[in-house]
This record gives structure tokens, C-alpha cells and sequence, in this order.
């Protein structure tokens, strides 16, 4: 814990449980400390992040899931209870498309992500929910049969602005891959993308929900509202969290 304490994590004691709990031995349990205090993420560490209460696997290169992104995984909940076709995009490790699955029960669960690392990660995480995880550029990698039948579309989107990753925590900027953080010149690059092929896929009333920033908010609401999907911005104080919710017709 003094080695942790001294390389300033804030919660060196907890993260001391942690990786004592994770480690097999004690060998490992000071190979693993060194590399926290190195800087390493403490959930690249340990091999997992804490979602929604589920341990979802985390490997190196693969955008480690953010406990404010529940919020969006609540909404989604909230806005589409009777959900049966669910599909994360820009999945990541598949954190969003895990819980959604295991909030709703019983869901046809589709995710895609363009880096290979991370969709070999979600494959993993989302095996015993019986989902299928596709490699490809937003809605390119889904199949062509999904068009017109997506209940909840959940996409945490890379939304950092390009000029902005080098003010980003060390544990972000060097250690978590650029294609998960880089949004553009003004971070809503991606965003756009998805709000534009959205309604070709969403069923009737179905729902698109994105992750921004406060400062970028009006800016997103205004790009699902010109897609032609009936918006809203969803804001969690608490958790710093900005969530845009489009509904189709």
C-alpha cells in the first residue's frame, strides 16, 4: 500500500485490496502493485472494470468502461423497457451492450467496434449473454439484416476533441487506444456519423442514445434533431454525465 500511496493513488488502500484479492501470489501481487504505481490503470491491472455491477474483462489496448456511462445504460432502460433487439456500438470492451442485456433479458444483442482488440475483448464478455460482436466502421460491420429492427442503440462514442487527448489523465492518454478518445476537431465527429444512419436502422419508435460533454451538448442535441429522431439531453450532476436521446418514428 506505502508503494501505491507514494505514486499518488488517491484510494491506495482500496486498490491494495484489490489487487491483493486478484493476485495469485505474492510474486504477482508485487508485480502487479509495480505496475499500478507505474502508472498503469488499476483496472488493466487487475484484468477487470466494475459495471453495473458485473466484472466486465479488460486487456490491454481496450477503452477501459467508464461507471458514469451507466447513466446511459439507465436511460436506455428507462426509455425502452420492452427492448428485444439491442445493439452497442463503438462497443469497447462491451460493457453498455452486457448490461443493457442483463437489465432487459432475453435480448437479441449485437455489438460492433472497429479496433480488433476490443472486439476480441467484447466477444468475451458478451459470450454467456449469447451476443454477437462484428469488426467493421459503425453501422458497415452490422448485419444487413438488423436494418429497420434496432429497439435500443447505445453508442459510446469517442467524443474527446483531437486537440485536447494531451490534457487527458496519463492513465487515459497513454495507455487506452486514440480511436476510443479521438472525436474530431470538435469531438462530435463520430457522433454525427451515427446520428446521420441511424434512422435506416432503428425500428419504429426505437431509440438512439450517444454520451457527450455539457460543453458539447447543444451541438449534439442539434445533430440527432437534424437526423429527424425526436430529442432529448438526459444530465446526471452526480455522475458528470450528458446523455443525448433520440427516438425515431
Amino acid at each position: 500500500m506505502a508503494a501505491l500511496r507514494a505514486a499518488g493513488c488517491v484510494f491506495a488502500e482500496d486498490e491494495a485490496e484489490l489487487i491483493l484479492s486478484a493476485a495469485p501470489t505474492p510474486d504477482d501481487a508485487a508485480s502487479m502493485v509495480e505496475r499500478r504505481a507505474a502508472g498503469l490503470p488499476l483496472e488493466l491491472v487487475v484484468g477487470w472494470a466494475e459495471f453495473r455491477g458485473r466484472r466486465i474483462t479488460v486487456e490491454p489496448g481496450v477503452f477501459v468502461p467508464r461507471r458514469r456511462t451507466e447513466f446511459l445504460v439507465e436511460q436506455a432502460l428507462a426509455q425502452a423497457p420492452g427492448a428485444t433487439v439491442v445493439v452497442d456500438l463503438c462497443c469497447g470492451s462491451g460493457a453498455v451492450g452486457a448490461a443493457l442485456a442483463a437489465g432487459l433479458g432475453g435480448v437479441e444483442l449485437h455489438a460492433a467496434d472497429i479496433d480488433p482488440a476490443a472486439v476480441r475483448c467484447a466477444r468475451r464478455n458478451l459470450a454467456d449473454l449469447g451476443g454477437q460482436v462484428h469488426a467493421g466502421d459503425l453501422f458497415e460491420a452490422l448485419p444487413a439484416g438488423l436494418r429497420g429492427r434496432i429497439d435500443v442503440l447505445a453508442a459510446n462514442v469517442p467524443y474527446v476533441p483531437t486537440d485536447e487527448i494531451g490534457l487527458l489523465p496519463p492513465e487515459a492518454r497513454d495507455h487506452e487506444p486514440r480511436v476510443a478518445l479521438d472525436g474530431g476537431a470538435d469531438g462530435l465527429d463520430v457522433l454525427r456519423r451515427v446520428a446521420a444512419g441511424a434512422p435506416g436502422w432503428l425500428a419504429p419508435g426505437g431509440c438512439l442514445l450517444a454520451e457527450t460533454s455539457r460543453r458539447q451538448a447543444p451541438a449534439a442535441v442539434a445533430a440527432f434533431t437534424g437526423a429527424g429522431l425526436r430529442t432529448r439531453l438526459a444530465v446526471s450532476e452526480e455522475r458528470y454525465a450528458h446523455v443525448v436521446i433520440g427516438v425515431g418514428p
